[in-house]
């Protein structure tokens, strides 16, 4: 007699659980401003700061955990866990910080201030396990594009492009995640949400003319800005595809447009 098969997926381990962002969309928003930025302007500095933004992403899994835990008065296991993930996290990003303050250019980290309050919304919301809403995941991601402006400082570069790759990488972040948000109510039968899909794009083309204005090398950026949108309405027209090959999708046109914006500016050097 054969011994029955258990199929259920084994259940995800503790220190899994809270060392592992379950954000899938959030790794891509995270990676490209770090990628963007050194495509712009290479350097050790640029990689310090791409590096420790992916362990700031890391770290805030644990570090909500602890806050979370803390406000509602308990201490399980995982919390003690969370805590010494966090420490070794925030030991490592400490480390990357110090290597690019002294490898940096003077300034470089001026985005990173002005995008203190945006990361601070998302944290309150976070904290208060509303995360998800749309408000919060708007602010973080944009906060989290300041990353490429960071590096772009960092590594030499002008202003005028800095703001401009961190308002083309906001603009992405504003049609991406409403339309995302919408094709979501639609795949399980929720009222559709139109209006936030319509004026994201609407910020969407704002941002990206307000970044070619700030820097006519980011002209391709914006086309590709553009193409999104419009690949986005399209996609409104047509069946709702699984969660995982619509976050691949959205993944695709992030990567697309860190590479065409990179393609423009190293176009428009020569």
């Amino acid at each position: 007699m054969t011994t029955p098969v258990d199929k259920r997926p084994a259940a995800r381990s503790t220190l899994g659980s809270v060392a592992l962002p379950t954000e899938h969309g959030g790794w891509g928003l995270t990676l490209e401003p770090g990628l963007l930025g050194l495509l712009v302007a290479p350097g050790l500095a640029g990689l310090c700061i791409a590096a420790g933004a992916m362990v700031a992403f890391l770290v805030r899994t644990p570090l909500k955990i602890v806050a979370v835990d803390h406000r509602r008065g308990r201490s399980l296991e995982r919390t003690r866990l969370a805590r010494r993930v966090a420490a070794v996290e925030l030991v490592v990003l400490a480390a990357l910080a110090v290597g690019a303050v002294m490898l940096a250019e003077p300034w470089f980290w001026v985005p990173g201030i002005v995008a203190l309050p945006m990361l601070a919304i998302e944290g309150w919301f976070e904290v208060r396990s509303r995360g998800r809403r749309l408000a919060p995941e708007l602010a973080g991601a944009t906060g989290v594009c300041s990353v490429a402006a960071m590096i772009v400082l960092a590594g030499g570069e002008g202003g005028q492009l800095a703001a401009g790759v961190w308002l083309i990488l906001a603009a992405r972040v504003a049609t991406s995640i409403p339309h995302v948000r919408a094709q979501i109510a639609r795949l399980h039968e929720r009222p559709a949400q139109a209006r936030a899909a319509l004026a994201g794009d609407v910020a969407s083309v704002a941002l990206a003319a307000v970044a070619v204005a700030l820097d006519l090398s980011l002209w391709a950026g914006a086309l590709a800005v553009a193409a999104v949108i419009a690949i986005q309405r399209l996609a409104t027209t047509r069946p709702v595809p699984r969660p995982v090959i619509l976050g691949l999708r959205q993944m695709a046109m992030g990567f697309g447009v860190v590479i065409v914006t990179a393609l423009g500016v190293a176009l428009s050097a020569t």
